[in-house]
């Protein structure tokens, strides 16, 4: 069973080594590549100020998150979340884990190791190369309905990104859950859906048409191959 976790951070800025910090997680499950329904989605009271410019981007206010808990209260909520076994999918993953990283290391917890970290923007620039590949255009590119990000938020973000990185894989396969013997089922529906059959038809030709016929190889087809007699060739097929 593969089981990964696509998630999204929001922060004070982008720099934890000079104090910024996290202010909101949110995480989708999917096992197998479908997602199961289950989430995490937790805001976070840094402690600290957010500068107006990153309000504009996310708008979490520091009003807004004092009324919440502090990392330090949750980050096993997240880390029970991911589990021992998630495969954690992130859009610049190098950013998001490093702020967490930093965050749980700093106070006492356990830090991600990067062979567990997919980088869904690594993904797209391999695939789309020279093209813009941040989450909106993405979005646009897989015709996926991003019309409610007005803002970044983490959960919503980690939502569209799992089906961005769905897309990115190549798509959902249709019957990937069936049973065998329901896929053989629903390819041969799939295949004579709509096909009308017809009994066969002949065309038979008059007496005329066949006159006409040999007329025309009579007067016309004089150099036909199988007009031509047949040469006695004595040669071996290797002189």
């Amino acid at each position: 069973m593969l089981r990964e976790i696509v998630f999204d951070t929001e922060t004070t800025g982008f720099n934890p080594e000079e104090g910024d910090k996290l202010v909101e997680i949110g995480a989708v499950e999917l096992v197998n590549h479908l997602p199961t329904g289950r989430t995490y989605h937790q805001y976070i009271n840094p402690g600290r100020s957010v500068p107006e410019e990153v309000v504009k981007v996310h708008g979490l206010t520091e009003e807004f998150l004092k009324n919440y808990p502090k990392l330090s209260e949750v980050a096993q909520d997240f880390i029970n979340f991911v589990g021992d076994d998630g495969i954690l999918v992130a859009h610049n993953a190098s950013f998001d884990i490093h702020f967490i990283n930093y965050e749980f290391k700093h106070l006492g917890f356990r830090t991600y190791t990067w062979d567990r970290v997919v980088d869904t923007l690594e993904i797209a620039r391999n695939k789309f190369p020279g093209a813009r590949n941040n989450l909106d255009a993405l979005c646009r590119r897989f015709n996926i309905d991003n019309s409610a990000r007005t803002k970044h938020g983490a959960l919503l973000d980690a939502e569209l990104l799992s089906e961005v990185y769905l897309e990115l894989l190549g798509g959902a396969e249709p019957t990937m859950t069936l049973t065998a013997e329901d896929e053989i089922t629903t390819h041969r529906e799939i295949k004579n859906e709509n096909k009308v059959y017809h009994e066969p038809r002949s065309f038979p030709l008059t007496k005329d048409e066949l006159q006409t016929h040999e007329v025309f190889l009579k007067e016309k087809v004089t150099d036909a191959v199988w007009l031509k007699e047949p040469e006695n060739n004595s040669k071996t097929a290797v002189e």
